[in-house]
């Protein structure tokens, strides 16, 4: 009896530890996916297909592991667009953990920046280390989901019917906005030959590669920052303002995550959200 007693007593004194938030595999399976796809690049299968110019078995592989040019899209084209879906898609349940540990909305807005600025800080360090000069530049996956992901955050507190006008006019605006640019301010293509394939004509022209709207803002754009020489053209055409598009894709991570995260046995997300903040318009 004494002993039963002490162990009783064990019992009740020593903490109980708290269990691991169960992982959804599905997301983990596909964050597993697309780091592969990232890591293959050391594969070099470009350099096998050239190795081996009959096989159309070498030539797809190849062909998945390099960036489209310009027009189309491979796997590897699909490799940034999933990280930023998935950054939407783990948001729920980001934000669900730290009101559930007693977080306010003014203190996760400000980590939210916070995270904004680092993402886009390592994304600008990332593209300076092999320059002499801090190479000011915004087209990294990091930087692109760091400009973005406040105004995500500031979405997820948001009721989905808001959250689906905001991607409407995202797109919209975004298509919009090289529509309207006239095709004369453009100039002609920098840094793209003038036999390129992939050179528009007519209305589709407003697309064409270093020679459309984006094109236009980070020649102005970019060139008030410090630079070792003036920009003129990034030379895969990629471009500062691609981050309006992309918190469109991890606006879409958002609703999903928002889906799967309500299928499951836990607290509904909109009692973590009332919970966590009164002062939101958008519920």
């Amino acid at each position: 009896m004494p002993v039963q007693v002490e162990k009783a007593e064990i019992s009740r004194s020593a903490p109980v530890p708290k269990s691991a938030a169960p992982r959804n595999i599905a997301i983990d399976a596909w964050r597993g996916f697309v780091m592969f796809l990232m890591m293959a690049e050391v594969l070099r299968l470009a350099k096998v297909s050239e190795a081996y110019p009959e096989s159309w078995f070498w030539r797809v592989l190849a062909f998945h592991q390099t960036h489209a040019e310009w027009v189309g899209c491979s796997l590897h084209d699909l490799i940034q667009p999933s990280f930023s879906f998935l950054v939407g898609v783990a948001l729920p349940w980001s934000v669900a953990s730290r009101i559930a540990k007693g977080g306010t909305f003014r203190g996760m807005l400000f980590h939210a920046i916070r995270r904004s600025f680092v993402l886009a800080a390592l994304g600008i360090f990332l593209r300076s280390t092999h320059n002499t000069q801090t190479n000011f530049t915004f087209e990294d996956t990091l930087t692109q989901i760091g400009l973005g992901y406040t105004f995500l955050f500031l979405l997820s507190f948001c009721s989905e019917r808001v959250q689906w006008i905001s991607l409407g006019a995202i797109l919209a605006g975004y298509w919009l906005a090289w529509a309207l640019w006239p095709i004369t301010a453009n100039g002609p293509a920098v840094g793209v030959p003038a036999d390129w394939p992939n050179n528009f004509a007519g209305f589709a022209a407003h697309w064409n590669k270093n020679a459309n709207f984006g094109h236009a803002f980070d020649v102005w754009f970019l060139n008030l920052l410090p630079r070792a020489k003036p920009f003129l053209f990034n030379g895969g055409g990629y471009l500062t303002l691609s981050f309006i598009p992309t918190l469109g894709t991890m606006l879409l991570g958002l609703i999903a995550g928002q889906w799967i995260r309500a299928a499951e046995p836990r607290v509904p997300m909109k009692k973590l959200l009332l919970a966590g903040t009164r002062d939101c318009c958008c519920m």
